[in-house]
């Protein structure tokens, strides 16, 4: 699959790709997976203007407190919660490796 955005953006939209179906990932997990660890927003930005979803899965994408975070496709954030319910994944049960 070839992705047109910013080298910032496909950099975050290729380790979107790497989360597995049922599992989450932070914004700021994903800000130090691809070395700008202060880029936490930058990632939820870059997250929010993916136009693969879902090959590109932005809904594994969470905020660090456990919530959901926002989720820019038809149906805003029930959308997402309905996607990580669909793929096994409870917010319930999640919770944070600190």
């Amino acid at each position: 699959m070839q992705l047109n955005g910013t080298d910032f953006q496909i950099k975050v939209w290729k380790a979107l790709k790497k989360i597995k179906k049922g599992k989450v990932k932070t914004y700021k997990e994903i800000a130090i997976a691809i070395n700008r660890p202060k880029a936490a927003r930058a990632v939820a930005n870059a997250c929010a203007k993916n136009p693969y979803a879902p090959k590109v899965p932005c809904h594994r994408v969470i905020k660090s407190d456990g919530t959901l975070g926002g989720f820019s496709s038809p149906g805003g954030t029930k959308t997402k919660k309905k996607m990580l319910r669909r793929e096994g994944f409870s917010l319930k049960k999640y919770k944070k490796n600190s």
